[in-house]
């Protein structure tokens, strides 16, 4: 039995800006997160939630909601589980490890999200691309100062939960990449931020506090809701469907780039030269990623 493993790619500079766009938009929940000061599960739910609202109203508004009347299929109620254990690993890591650990274990998941690809759909990585994901991870070593503290039990539990965020977050790229060709990228993505909401839902309930939000803090969770959640998340499904997975990987390292500018721009947080060299390392990776995106990798066969 032969099987193409590669889909057809559509390499394309508005391919690129949805990748791109995903990944800031992505990175804005940290600063709707620190100016809400509500807690993660809270904001989690509310991103998923009101993305998902925000997401229907645009098919009606569109005249896609049609497509509603059928049920996702298994792999869409995958890769929105794989969404919400994703947050909620990413937020566990956060509470027991240090910011720069946690996050330096999970933007693994760009690289072995390629790798994996590259074994199970074909995606053949050049030498070039090897290179420059390599280059990337690298870049966000320097922005991270290349400092991986392990002090204590509260570390080693808290880089578990990062690992586990990271295989999720892999795990979501992969599954996102293989959705069948005939369903809307679209309607995946509200059926994902459903799925994943949720799923979270109890954990937020959990919470003494539970769902309640004052009244100042309603335009910032909608905003959650429409930029990381409904817009960021569109653009990411639409952008992994269109891009190989190397090169969204490596777009995806726009993500940190952006938590550290905000941090300086926003929050008054000091960037060290070494940080600096860091992000521009990684936008340079990126860039020439996106520069190579038309070359259509080479397509593997699997007989059997």
């Amino acid at each position: 039995m032969s099987n193409a493993s590669s889909t057809p790619l559509n390499v394309t500079p508005s391919s690129l800006l949805l990748a791109v766009v995903a990944a800031v938009g992505m990175a804005t929940i940290g600063v709707i997160s620190r100016i809400t000061g509500l807690n993660a599960e809270s904001i989690t739910f509310y991103r998923l939630g009101l993305g998902a609202t925000f997401l229907l109203a645009y098919l009606v508004l569109t005249k896609r909601h049609a497509a509603l009347n059928a049920l996702p299929g298994r792999q869409v109620v995958i890769s929105g589980v794989l969404l919400a254990s994703f947050i909620l690993f990413y937020v566990q890591a956060m509470n027991y490890t240090q910011m720069a650990n946690a996050i330096l274990m999970i933007y693994l998941a760009p690289i072995i999200a390629a790798v994996a690809a590259h074994s199970l759909y074909g995606e053949r990585l050049t030498t070039e691309q090897i290179g420059l994901i390599g280059l990337a991870l690298f870049g966000f070593a320097m922005m991270q100062e290349f400092r991986l503290n392990l002090d204590d039990h509260q570390d080693i539990i808290g880089m578990g939960y990062a690992l586990a965020a990271m295989f999720a977050y892999s795990g979501f790229m992969l599954t996102n990449r293989r959705l069948p060709s005939h369903l809307d990228s679209r309607v995946c993505a509200f059926w994902q931020l459903l799925v994943g909401a949720l799923v979270i839902l109890p954990f937020a309930l959990w919470q003494p506090e539970g769902l309640t939000a004052a009244a100042w803090q309603w335009p910032w969770l909608l905003v959650a809701g429409f930029l990381p959640g409904f817009l960021a998340l569109l653009c990411a499904v639409m952008a992994i469907n269109r891009l190989p997975t190397a090169l969204y990987g490596t777009l995806a390292y726009c993500e940190p780039v952006a938590v550290v500018i905000f941090g300086w721009s926003l929050f008054g947080e000091t960037l060290l030269p070494l940080q600096l060299a860091g992000c521009a390392l990684v936008l340079a990776s990126g860039i020439l990623q996106a520069g190579m995106g038309g070359r259509r990798p080479t397509s593997l066969a699997t007989t059997g």
